[in-house]
Parts: C-alpha cells; sequence; structure tokens
C-alpha cells in the first residue's frame, strides 16, 4: 500500500454501483467497509438496497434485447475487448489483490491470469454453443424442424464469496454470452475489485446495462430478487440452505429458472471444471421453429 505523509489523514476511496452504464451511489447512502487480512481500512463501498436492485433490472430489461439482437460474433468480440482492458490493468488488478485483499504475488498474477484467459475462453463459445445445444429434428411432415438455444432475459446471480475476480467472471461470462443482462450481488471479503472490474466494462464497448454489479449483504437483495416478477433467472454461488430454500419457493410464483452452483475444492476456481458451455444452459430457453418445405412426392420424386 503506498505511504501517505505522516500524521495525514488519508482519502480513502469510496466505491459505488455500477447501474446502467453508469456508477451512482445508493440511494439509501449507507456504506460499509472493506479491510485488509491486517485489519486496515482499505476502502468503503456502497450497501446495495432494495431500490437499487430494483433500478438494476430496469437497466438490465432495457438492454437486454438489444444485447440480444446483437450477432454472435459481436457478443464476442466485446466479451474478447473485456478481456483486452482487463489485460492492459493487469497490474492494477495484481496490486489491488495484494494490497486489499492480501494474495501473494505469484497468485495474484495467477487470478489475473486467469481470469483473462476465462473470457477469452467464453468469447470463443459466443458463435458456437448454438450449434452443440440446438438440433435439427426429424419429423414427418414436409417441414425443417428446428430447435435452438435463446436467452432467457435478466438474470440475477449472486457472486461466488472467494476468489474476489476469478470468481465474478465465472459467474458473469457464462450469462451474457448468450444475450441475456445480469444483475450481479456481490458479498465478499473485497467487493472493491468488483467494481475495479466494472470500470474495465465501463471501457470495453459492453453496452450500459448489460451488465449491472451491486455490493451489499445477500440476505437483505435475496429475498427481493426471488420475488422481483421481472427477473428471468437466478444464479447463485456458494448458497445457503436457507438462501437455496428461499429462493426456490419465492421464484416459484414468478417461474424463475433457478440453478445453483457449486464451489470447486478448495475454492480453486481456475481449474478448468469451473469452465464449462454447459454452465450456458441454464440461462437459455428453446425454441422450436417449423419451416414448410415442398414435398418430395409434388416435385416428383421417385424412391
Amino acid at each position: 500500500m503506498a505511504k501517505s505523509t505522516p500524521n495525514r489523514l488519508r482519502v480513502l476511496k469510496t466505491f459505488k454501483l455500477y447501474i446502467g452504464g453508469a456508477f451512482p451511489r445508493t440511494e439509501s447512502g449507507r456504506f460499509l467497509q472493506e479491510h485488509n487480512p491486517k485489519g486496515q481500512l482499505v476502502a468503503n463501498f456502497c450497501r446495495a438496497s432494495r431500490k437499487d436492485l430494483r433500478n438494476s433490472v430496469v437497466a438490465a430489461r432495457k438492454a437486454q434485447p438489444g444485447w440480444a439482437g446483437r450477432t454472435p460474433f459481436n457478443r464476442a468480440q466485446i466479451l474478447y475487448r473485456m478481456a483486452e482492458v482487463l489485460e492492459s490493468r493487469r497490474e492494477s488488478f495484481e496490486s489491488a489483490l495484494g494490497e486489499r485483499a492480501g494474495i501473494k504475488a505469484a497468485d495474484a498474477q495467477a487470478e489475473v491470469d486467469a481470469a483473462i484467459d476465462r473470457l477469452v475462453w467464453y468469447a470463443g463459445w459466443a458463435d458456437k454453443f448454438v450449434q452443440i445445444m440446438g438440433t435439427t429434428n426429424p419429423v414427418a411432415s414436409p417441414h425443417f424442424n428446428i430447435t435452438s438455444p435463446e436467452p432467457t432475459g435478466v438474470v440475477t446471480a449472486f457472486a461466488p464469496r472467494t476468489a474476489p475476480l476469478l470468481g465474478l467472471i465465472t459467474a458473469i461470462a457464462p450469462v451474457i454470452v448468450s444475450g441475456n443482462a445480469l444483475v450481479l450481488v456481490v458479498e465478499n471479503e473485497h467487493p472493491s475489485i468488483a467494481i475495479d472490474l466494472a470500470e474495465v466494462f465501463h471501457c470495453s464497448d459492453l453496452p450500459g446495462g448489460v451488465v449491472n454489479i451491486l455490493t451489499g449483504l445477500r440476505e437483505e437483495l435475496v429475498p427481493h430478487a426471488a420475488k422481483h416478477m421481472d427477473i428471468d433467472a437466478i444464479a447463485t454461488f456458494d448458497a445457503t440452505d436457507e438462501e437455496r430454500r428461499l429462493i426456490a419457493l419465492e421464484a416459484a410464483e414468478s417461474v424463475k429458472r433457478v440453478h445453483n452452483f457449486e464451489s470447486p475444492a478448495k475454492n480453486d476456481w481456475s481449474i478448468a471444471s469451473a469452465q464449462s458451455p454447459y454452465n450456458i444452459l441454464p440461462f437459455v430457453e428453446f425454441k422450436t421453429a417449423w419451416h414448410p418445405i415442398e414435398s418430395g412426392a409434388a416435385m416428383g420424386a421417385k424412391y
């Protein structure tokens, strides 16, 4: 941590929220404090409220159709651009992981490397997952029958409590790559890293509102997210049994999709199994289209 002049009161940054491509303060005016492993105060951050959640859902709903309407190739370009900008700021993130989270230099470097690589990895799936998950169905009539995945809409994800950078990328990338918009709720020991990451997104051609980041307390926001009628799906990482029960109960009212991800062994989010094209699957819906074709008999075909 950079040293200040003796006897000078250091001004600590208050990290804001990220909603609709802007960085507003929480409407409630509340904030929480972040400490490093030595117990030193390193930052203040906003404690998001129910209204902040509602504002984020409005921003996400507004942004989602345009994002889904982009070509898969364009979404891949933007995810790749996010990786490029993160790469250009890697020293800043390595420093933040070391100073605020107390992560050793080599481990911080490895976490940034893995986060960048994971973004590139999911960028590559943007125009390929449809081929893996879609299908052409055999039917007994003169039609093409095609089933293909489409984004489900607005997703709220409760981020992992560990891996303050890589855990976020693991939660974000598989949701937005298919065309969903995301409200990410972050409660871990170092949530300021999430707002650093929001600044990367802000400079990465990602349309405002596609990713919205709220810092705060899960116990406050989980019930509101589960009840919200304009959220289409919820993803959780490291959810407690009580959180799972509450989300399953309340989400049934609006027929939300709910998917609970399990943490990897020893919270090692860098392992290969933490990324998968099948992590995209919980956040898509399958649409089947029938397209008439001229029958072979009508064309005079003989068998």
